[in-house]
């Protein structure tokens, strides 16, 4: 878990419904690293950046958003041995 999801802020306390909106909703924030690009396509990167470079991985350009969170979602699947 994530230092930001383990600290549950004050204003959710009594819903456990707005609390597990609220860490669904930042747990999309820090995963979906997809950018639109100026020529309306979007862009995946990765969440940690390059030591060399400072710069985060490019992981593919798609041409709609469905297409990109289709491809982020291949990729934690991936990541995560499945």
């Amino acid at each position: 878990m994530r230092t930001s999801e383990a600290v549950r802020p004050a204003r959710l306390e009594e819903s456990d419904l707005d609390w597990r909106l609220w860490l669904f909703e930042t747990h999309q924030r820090e995963e979906a690293m997809i950018r639109k690009l100026k020529s309306g396509q979007y862009r995946l990167y990765s969440l940690k950046k390059d030591p060399k470079t400072g710069r985060r991985k490019n992981l593919g350009t798609f041409k709609t958003l469905a297409a990109a969170q289709k491809h982020e979602r291949a990729v934690q699947f991936f990541k995560r041995g499945g």
